[in-house]
Formats: structure tokens, sequence, C-alpha cells
């Protein structure tokens, strides 16, 4: 039963790129979150958070993701991770949704994972210059702040909202008009009808 969204966590990891996604996934009760770490020891957040993950990814119960996320950090720069790489291909493989924010991006497309699908990042050309043998140069798409397609979602470091609008959808959860009603909200504060109709009356 695929009923649980990891969330990998290491030092310098951005915490605040998946946060929303992060809350609106456990808002409805239906979906377990867990932390997931190179091992379990303690990791820093990028913004001073200390994080004790719950697993390690020797410990990734393949069976039970439906969703695996990858925030941005320097460490992705860095080229490093390669461990965290090879539990990605394997998560898509078993058939996990993989979805990268920001530098995260890298990690999916150092597994391959981008080569055949549409996707984005945080520029045209950041990919390529930072992933040897990447070859999904053709299917980027620089127009969208977040993508999903081939079983990932991407989104660019600009595209924090656009990203848990598609995890929301990925998971189906809300119909589809509340999460429209959901992106106007917090991505331009528009309220929905039924608020303003409140507001009016109060």
């Amino acid at each position: 039963m695929r009923d649980t969204v990891y969330f990998l966590v290491f030092d310098g990891f951005a915490d605040w790129q998946a946060a929303l996604a992060l809350c609106e996934v456990r808002r409805p009760g239906d979906w377990q979150v867990a932390t997931v770490g190179f091992t379990r020891a303690p990791v820093r957040s990028m913004g001073g958070l200390a994080v004790q993950p719950e697993l390690s990814l020797a410990e990734l119960d393949f069976a039970r993701a439906a969703l695996t996320i990858v925030p941005g950090g320097h460490l992705w720069q860095r080229g490093e991770g390669a461990s965290a790489v090879a539990a990605l291909r394997q998560l898509h493989g078993a058939g996990s949704v993989v979805a990268g924010i920001d530098s995260g991006v890298l990690a999916l497309a150092r597994a391959g994972l981008l080569d055949r699908c549409r996707h984005t990042g945080n520029w045209a050309g950041h990919i390529d210059t930072q992933v040897p043998g990447y070859a999904g140069s053709a299917q980027y798409d620089a127009s969208l702040l977040a993508v999903s397609d081939g079983g990932t979602i991407t989104a660019s470091h600009l595209g924090s909202v656009e990203f848990a609008r598609e995890v929301i959808r990925t998971l189906d959860l809300y119909g589809a008009t509340d999460r429209e009603h959901w992106y106007r909200l917090f991505k331009h504060a528009q309220l929905p009808p039924w608020c303003v109709g409140e507001a009016a009356a109060a």
C-alpha cells in the first residue's frame, strides 16, 4: 500500500522549499510523512533547524513510497549524494513519484530521470553544466515554475507554491476547483468566494 511521502533531509537542506507541500500532504490525515537521511544521524537545515531523520536511505520501504521529495541544498551543487541518487532511481523504478525543487532537480537528473520527460529547474543550462551525461535538454521547459511528467515533479527555486500545487495534484488532494482556489490564495492572496462572502457579512 502506497501511503508514505518521503522527505530527504541532509545538512544544509533548504527547509522552506517544500513546507507548503508537506503541510497540505499531512492535512487530510491519509498520508504518512517520513524524514529520510543518508544515515539516522541528526542534520541541520539551511535555516538552522535540527532534524532527526526517522529512517536512513538503507531503510526505505519501496512498496509504501507514493512520493519522494528532494529539497535543494549546496550538497547537490557540489556533486555529492551519490547514495541518494541511486535510491531515487530505485524509488522511481518501483513506482514512486520523485519530486525535486531548486538544486534538488540535479539529483533527479543524475539519476537519469529527466532524460525523457518534460521538466524545469532554476534556469536553462543549469542542469547541463552540473550533470555530465544529462540528455534531457530538449525536454527542458523554462516557461513554467513547476512541471509534472513521467513520474517526476521538478520546480525552480522560485516555484515553491507551484511545487506544492503539483504535489497536491499528484496525490489527488482536494477537488480540482479547491486546488485552484488553494493556488490563488497562496500565490496571489485571492480569497475563495465563500471567504469573500463571509468577510463581507462580518
